[in-house]
């Protein structure tokens, strides 16, 4: 029995099924009804060109007559419509029926060129040869600057793993790094780290270099730590 290669998505796991999925694969979603005569012409031909790449991609199917929400964040106006997703984000799309050239073409824009496959190989190495190759190919490489700025962090080279930061937007694994560096001094035991709080808690309100030795301590000790909560609410205090 052979597996289809669209699946059903609907409203309630379109979040999961598409956009969390394209952080790990390109999604292709077919906007379609079933009173629609170009959507039964396409999607067999959409499902042929995506089955082809033989799990590259993923494809899913929305019925936009039984999904509304979907159907309105997508300002659905014609169909079919066919919208790809990679990294969480619309990159591409088109509006009604087409031939399978032009879909092979489309799906094949999805695909990681040799560039990044290389840059892939590199970062999943690991070593730092292998990082400082990556960036050569690519300097500004999100997942390459942090794999490499957090190994000379823990290497002890601060200023350089805090100065490659500098490529990359903020975000919470970039936070966390730079936190780590920040901190580098401390021992990370829980009884030192929590006394090193309380003492900080004291002064965060006017003392800017106490709230963001604070913070990153915070940081470094991650979400899943029951005390960060605790602290977190300490200091909305101690500010407000």
């Amino acid at each position: 029995m052979e597996t289809e290669t669209m699946i059903d998505v609907t409203d309630q796991d379109f979040e999961q099924q598409v956009i969390e999925k394209s952080h790990e694969i390109p999604v292709i979603v077919d906007l379609w009804a079933p009173w629609c005569g170009p959507c039964k012409t396409l999607g067999p031909l959409l499902e042929k060109v995506i089955d082809a790449q033989a799990g590259k991609v993923v494809g899913v199917k929305i019925n936009v007559d039984d999904n509304p929400g979907v159907s309105q964040a997508f300002q659905v106006q014609s169909i079919p419509m066919v919208v790809a997703f990679k990294d969480g984000q619309a990159v591409d799309g088109f509006m009604g029926a087409q031939g399978e050239p032009m879909l092979e073409d489309f799906v094949s824009r999805l695909l990681p060129t040799e560039e990044e496959n290389e840059i892939d190989s590199l970062i999943t190495a690991g070593d730092e040869i292998s990082l400082r190759a990556a960036l050569e190919v690519q300097s500004d490489h999100p997942e390459g600057v942090l794999a490499l700025a957090d190994l000379l962090v823990q290497d002890g080279r601060i200023e350089e793993g805090l100065a490659l930061l500098e490529r990359v937007p903020e975000s919470t694994e970039s936070r966390r790094i730079a936190a780590t560096a920040r901190t580098s001094d401390s021992s990370g035991e829980s009884d030192e780290v929590d006394a090193e709080l309380g003492d900080l808690l004291s002064k965060v309100k006017n003392d800017d270099e106490a709230r963001q030795r604070f913070i990153d301590l915070l940081e470094v000790m991650g979400p899943e730590d029951p005390r960060t909560g605790e602290w977190r609410r300490k200091l909305s205090t101690a500010l407000f």
